[in-house]
């Protein structure tokens, strides 16, 4: 397999970072397929023409219905809004191609289930683009707990935060209505914590939640005079136990878009017997570690910067102590996904990773309906 020829389904701010990952993934991973940016699809055709020249696809559709029946796409890579996942990941299977779709899966648990049954019936590769689990930092995280450096896990506890609509005369876009979003603050930010709970930590089994809209109203984009009803929460705070071998982990998530000051902040700290780990986004290239093996005189938190060869995926960039940024976990992700076409070998998080964190989803939003903890419902 020399190249995997790709479309794409939405070009704005997830499709510029798609875009990029599949244009450096081969730059700098050497002996994978290479891609081809063969066509992307949007519904404004000016600005989908902008956006193809800009991002370097070579063709355009303006209904995603005729670009996954092209005999000349062989992925397709969904970056539109939540409402149309589904639809589009659906056909994309029967049509025989492989797909790759942005977070959360799907704006109901039944939908991404049903995008996960039609993917394993077609038998096509597929992935949910949690970019995260592709941060070397954490990746790193991973690797320490599966080797024990933590010892038996005792708490994950996750924050992600943003400011963004905090000012009330922010318009209400289309990611303040349910209908399109499906979840607000919870959906967009809460989904990537559950998936690095996760990955990190093990199965979210059980959560007791509460979701809160604090700005109730907004103007319409382009008519500030004219008021419409935010129908997604502005914030959620729940809390779970994780199900391990060794035994229950309790978690605790908060997730907000009017946390002031807060641009892109995404906090993780787990604690385990033997040990702790802590990430800080904003300081994505470096991991702190609490080692309670060590002499007590010497204990204390120790600052890793994962910037060396030995570190996960750096060896393929620059020189030990030189950073890396936000774009370069798609670059990963793009990079493993081609690699496990060539090689036909398991790739994660798919779309079983996906419907996962969308019952953890659901069971948050029956939880803080009925004020009551609700069981995680796969």
């Amino acid at each position: 397999m020399d190249e995997v020829r790709i479309g794409m389904a939405g070009y704005a701010f997830m499709g510029k970072a798609h875009s990029n990952g599949w244009r450096q993934a081969p730059h700098f991973f050497p002996g994978i397929p290479r891609p081809r940016l063969q066509v992307i699809c949007g519904r404004d055709e000016r600005a989908l023409q902008g956006a193809a020249g800009q991002l370097g696809w070579q063709n355009t559709e303006t209904d995603w219905r005729k670009m996954v029946r092209r005999e000349d796409v062989d992925v397709v890579d969904i970056v539109t809004p939540g409402d149309s996942h589904a639809a589009i990941a659906i056909a994309a299977a029967e049509a025989g191609k492989h797909v790759i779709c942005e977070k959360p899966l799907a704006n109901s648990l039944a939908e991404a289930k049903a995008m996960l049954a039609a993917a394993q019936k077609a038998k096509v590769r597929h992935m949910v683009l949690f970019n995260y689990r592709r941060v070397p930092a954490l990746a790193l995280a991973r690797q320490m707990i599966a080797e024990g450096r933590l010892g038996r896990l005792f708490h994950f506890r996750a924050q992600y935060l943003q400011d963004w609509i905090v000012d009330p005369q922010f318009p209400r876009v289309w990611r303040l209505d349910k209908s399109i979003a499906g979840a607000g603050a919870l959906g967009d930010l809460g989904a990537h914590i559950i998936d690095l709970a996760h990955y990190l930590a093990g199965p979210v089994r059980e959560v007791r939640a509460t979701t809160v809209t604090m700005i109730g109203e907004r103007p319409l984009p382009g008519q500030p005079r004219q008021m419409a009803p935010v129908t997604v929460d502005d914030a959620a705070i729940f809390f779970g136990k994780i199900q391990r071998q060794e035994g229950e982990v309790t978690a605790s998530f908060e997730v907000s878009r009017l946390a002031t000051g807060r641009k892109n902040y995404l906090g993780l700290e787990i604690n385990g017997s033997q040990g702790s780990l802590r990430f800080n986004l904003e300081r994505q290239n470096e991991l702190e570690y609490y080692d309670r093996t060590l002499p007590e005189k010497m204990q204390g938190w120790n600052n890793i910067m994962v910037t060396e060869a030995s570190h996960p995926y750096i060896a393929h960039w620059w020189p030990a102590g030189h950073m890396l940024g936000y774009e370069h976990a798609f670059v990963h992700a793009c990079a493993d996904f081609l690699a496990a076409l060539q090689m036909k070998t398991e790739l994660h998080p798919d779309f079983a990773d996906g419907v996962a964190c969308n019952a953890v989803l659901d069971a948050v939003e029956r939880s803080a309906q009925s004020g009551k903890t609700e069981p995680v419902q796969i």
